[in-house]
């Protein structure tokens, strides 16, 4: 219960701490940028603010805050970009735009060293690889379908409904996570046993355990996938907005999702019907309705994801751990695919020049050092602990930082929208791409 405690109180002050530091430099630094916005909305004009990598506190700030998040978001397995965005804007002085590219920068960079760590890691209960590929199969191609369309939609959705969906969907999330992080640390395994199993796999040695969690198979079948995306997005930035090839380019991306989808849930439904299927200690029933269920949460996910600018990392963590999936395999399974969905908005921001290089590449070099070296300590104090619903709780605490940044700042530039008495509707499609 102390523990328990413990870590309450830090992810408490965590999110408290940076609130704080959201709301006074909201209202101390307006002459540092011309630029205080961190969602896109296409009603207002944004000026491209990037400012000079140079010593300063702002950086040390951006330094310190950018590595507990990257560390506490990649162990959690939600990335972290709800804290990202706002310190960018607020703390650092970037443009939302360029705010959101180099955010995505750091979850790649996060998320990179944390699968290379991940990799290296045994399964911590059975002799299976710790990513679970047949779940990154299911979920990856809906997620990258659910957030091209919810890019797309960004530009349409007023401001004001966007930040009630934020702080709608961070609390509930979060408090159901939270909830779910309670009832495991109530029903942990029995501590001798799972030391026992520790043991027992921890006797491998590390390159044998990096051959036996590489499957190629699927990991070239996800970079088919992600390779796919990129390239009609690509093409679709150069075409003219709801013209015949814009949509063609945009539908096309259905039949791709939809087709490694319907594979990889066949096998899964065939599997079933011979045995019952385990998954990372979980069993599901891979019914038609259970993979239509999946389906739609990846596509929800991937769309609210794309709409806010989190990614969809905050909806897929917490649902592989609805479904039953274990801490460390849903941590690692879901950094897994938010690599892929990161490095595809890095690969398009690039090529639209939507970051400055030099901040982008220190950013990530800090991510990456955040991303490794927080799974390495958050690893060794659940197996000192015995508590693996310690990463549940991280999970928890990112999303409820998260919500509160985004939620205040977005309620703040809501009041200004009104008091300046803009356009507060929803946007033309078309006139808005």
């Amino acid at each position: 219960m102390a523990t328990r405690g413990f870590v309450f109180y830090l992810l408490s002050g965590f999110s408290v701490a940076i609130t704080l530091s959201v709301l006074f430099l909201n209202s101390n630094v307006g002459s540092h940028s011309n630029e205080r916005i961190f969602l896109s909305s296409s009603n207002s004009v944004t000026e491209k603010v990037w400012p000079k990598l140079e010593f300063s506190w702002r950086i040390v700030l951006a330094t310190v805050i950018g590595f507990l998040g990257s560390a506490c978001g990649t162990v959690g397995g939600v990335g972290g970009g709800g804290i990202f965005v706002p310190m960018l804007t607020l703390i650092v002085g970037f443009d939302t735009k360029s705010a959101a590219a180099i955010s995505k920068c750091m979850i790649m960079g996060a998320s990179a060293s944390s699968v290379w760590y991940n990799l290296r890691v045994p399964h911590p209960t059975k002799d299976v690889p710790i990513l679970d590929y047949d779940l990154a199969l299911l979920f990856q191609p809906m997620l990258l379908l659910g957030i091209t369309v919810g890019v797309a939609l960004s530009v349409v959705f007023p401001y004001w409904l966007i930040t009630v969906l934020i702080i709608i969907l961070f609390l509930g999330t979060s408090s159901r996570s939270f909830f779910k992080g309670i009832q495991m640390w109530k029903e942990e395994t029995d501590l001798n046993e799972l030391a026992k199993q520790n043991e027992t796999l921890q006797s491998k040695a590390s390159p044998e355990i990096l051959r036996f969690n590489l499957s190629w198979k699927n990991i070239l079948l996800l970079i088919a996938v992600w390779a796919s995306f990129l390239l009609i997005q690509i093409v679709k930035n150069d075409v003219a907005p709801c013209g015949i090839w814009y949509w063609a380019l945009f539908f096309s991306q259905f039949p791709i999702a939809l087709g490694v989808f319907g594979y990889e849930a066949v096998k899964l439904y065939t599997e079933h019907k011979k045995r019952t299927q385990y998954i990372c200690g979980a069993s599901i029933e891979w019914t038609p309705m259970h993979i239509a269920f999946c389906a739609f949460c990846g596509i929800l996910g991937g769309t609210v994801g794309g709409l806010l600018g989190s990614g969809g990392g905050f909806i897929l963590g917490p649902l592989l751990l609805e479904i039953g999936v274990i801490p460390q395999v849903a941590s690692a399974t879901a950094t897994f695919v938010m690599m892929f969905s990161s490095s595809l908005s890095v690969v398009e921001f690039y090529l639209l020049k939507r970051f400055p290089i030099p901040y982008a590449l220190y950013l990530m070099a800090v991510s990456v050092l955040a991303g490794f070296w927080g799974q390495y300590f958050i690893r060794k104090l659940v197996a000192i602990l015995k508590r693996a619903s310690l990463i549940v709780f991280l999970l928890s605490g990112v999303i409820f930082a998260s919500a509160l940044t985004m939620g205040v700042v977005g309620i703040e530039k809501s009041i200004t929208m009104i008091q300046n008495h803009e356009f507060m509707g929803f946007l033309g499609f078309c006139s808005s791409q």
